[in-house]
């Protein structure tokens, strides 16, 4: 399946999950906010929030300092 993750084409196994695509991306010890097709997903719900083919994914990585 096609997916766009933060503007850029990615080709993932059909009925791929956020935890798979966060695995690939090898951020799953990262912390990260995920957005899909506009809407915020917490990360209680990624390994269940299964992706679709044309799903618009944001992750912006959490930043820490002051």
């Amino acid at each position: 399946m096609n997916i766009q993750l933060n503007g850029e084409p990615r080709t993932l196994p059909a009925s791929a999950t956020l935890l798979d695509l966060l695995a690939a991306e090898q951020l799953l010890q990262r912390r990260v906010a995920v957005e899909v097709n506009g809407e915020i997903v917490s990360r209680s719900r990624h390994a269940e929030h299964v992706l679709a083919e044309g799903d618009v994914v944001e992750i912006v990585h959490a930043l820490g300092g002051g």
